[in-house]
């Protein structure tokens, strides 16, 4: 025991590293038992080299890239979507525009528009393969500088691609320190994220991109605290230009830019209820417009007459055609079951979004949003709600909520990271199959951890008061 107190924090970073290394090479994840034996020891690792006095925060940086650089000569074995990554990116290279055709249509036809094309396609699955392309531009860029660099080699690829990832993930880490910084929090509250066993098997080990899209959404943060909306604007537009997600936090901007006015004496309109600052009024507008503008411009090198018919249909079928993961939405599906014998997805994924509108548009005009700290909350609540109505929450869509609650009190992401393990047990099943007692107890476990924060925030709150 003694010996274990004295060399705990080497222990520690030991086992780590050898956990990583067993993930990394010597896990299917079709081995459930073993994915939740290393899953959860890792996380308890990670709550004690966090939580530890006597490691210095270079050396947790330091940890946070030895971790990811373990995976990096790793064929992902948890998801095969980089298949469908590298095929975009050669696709592109070629001078082929990937969201104007299917993989399958060329397999089918017995053609072979890039180099390894037959073992593209069948790594990415009949699925991936029947289906348009849904990754914005800029995550089509990060496969185009894979595809440069190795045009004829997935094993190369795989090797750029997370090489993006693990550098994305250093920019979070800098300019998360610096945003903590400057709200005067906490600076290790970066290693929930940065040392976050989910994050580094799920995004650096599986190639999901997150991490850029979570990037440019830091550091346009950062930026907007620091009163440079026009960046924040241009960086806003490139995270949603990597994945659509952030999308949803614009009407959540509202009170950063536009907040009610008492100075009799100042220009001022009125509006439900609110003497708002024209010249505040015109600033949003142009936030709005320089972030729009911005994506627009960046997806013009892919538009065509069928683009928008293509990519429409592909991000649509996330609310008409798949299940997986889900909250609400599989009890909302039992009850359709019980009245009319069938499953109800294509209305409940059609009432889902518009819940999710109606939750935002509540939180931007009848909660406070005027600080950083109240903003980042908001963000977190607001994409949370979209997440637990949705019919599909793959376990790479935490990293957001993951990263979001780093800068406010609310621990919960955390808790969800760790007990998104239970939907890979979907995976141990030949052929695949979700087990709901599985999903039930992610989800028990979830709301608990939820439950108990909101109520003892609000019990801070009324003593603050």
């Amino acid at each position: 025991m003694l010996f274990f107190k004295k060399y705990k924090d080497a222990l520690l970073i030991l086992f780590g590293t050898i956990a990583y290394f067993i993930f990394a090479y010597f896990l299917e994840r079709t081995e459930f038992n073993k994915l939740l034996f290393l899953w959860f020891a890792l996380f308890g690792c990670a709550y004690f080299l966090i939580k530890s006095k006597t490691i210095q925060t270079s050396t947790l940086i330091g940890l946070a890239i030895l971790f990811r650089l373990i995976f990096l000569f790793a064929i992902p074995n948890l998801s095969q979507d980089f298949y469908r990554f590298i095929w975009d990116g050669r696709m592109i290279l070629e001078g082929l525009n990937p969201y104007l055709s299917l993989p399958e249509t060329f397999i089918q036809q017995g053609l072979h528009p890039i180099a390894d094309a037959n073992n593209l396609y069948n790594g990415m699955g009949e699925m991936n393969g029947s289906h348009y392309t849904n990754y914005p531009p800029i995550n089509q860029l990060c496969f185009l500088i894979a595809a440069l660099f190795a045009s004829k080699s997935i094993f190369g690829s795989v090797i750029v691609l997370r090489s993006i990832i693990i550098l994305a993930d250093i920019g979070i880490l800098y300019f998360g320190k610096k945003l903590l910084e400057r709200l005067n929090l906490p600076i290790k509250n970066i290693f929930w994220y940065a040392l976050n066993p989910f994050i580094i098997i799920e995004m650096t080990g599986n190639l999901h991109f997150e991490p850029v899209m979570l990037f440019f959404l830091i550091w346009s943060l950062y930026k907007l605290h620091q009163q440079k909306w026009v960046w924040a604007a241009i960086l806003l537009a490139c995270s949603v230009s990597v994945k659509l997600i952030p999308l949803l936090f614009l009407p959540l901007f509202f009170q950063w830019f536009v907040q009610p006015i008492s100075n009799s004496n100042t220009h001022k309109v009125t509006w439900i209820g609110l003497k708002l600052e024209p010249k505040k009024i015109i600033k949003l507008i142009s936030f709005y417009a320089i972030t729009l503008a911005t994506i627009i411009i960046l997806f013009l090198p892919f538009y065509s007459s069928e683009f928008i018919d293509n990519y429409a249909n592909s991000v649509g079928l996330w609310f008409r055609n798949f299940e997986f993961n889900a909250s609400f939405y599989y009890i909302f599906r039992e009850i359709g079951y019980l009245f009319r014998g069938y499953n109800e997805i294509a209305i409940i994924g059609k009432i889902a979004p518009i819940l999710t509108i109606l939750f935002l548009l509540s939180i931007t005009f009848f909660r406070k949003n005027k600080s950083m700290v109240q903003l980042i909350t908001a963000l977190l609540f607001g994409l949370c709600f979209y997440y637990f109505t949705s019919t599909t929450i793959h376990p790479w869509y935490l990293a957001t909520p993951l990263i979001l609650s780093v800068f406010t009190k609310y621990r919960f992401p955390v808790i969800w990271t760790l007990v998104i393990i239970f939907s890979y047990q979907a995976y141990a099943n030949n052929p695949w199959q979700e087990n709901l007692w599985f999903v039930a107890l992610e989800y028990f476990i979830l709301y608990g951890v939820l439950i108990y924060e909101l109520k003892k925030n609000y019990q801070y709150y009324k003593i603050v008061k």
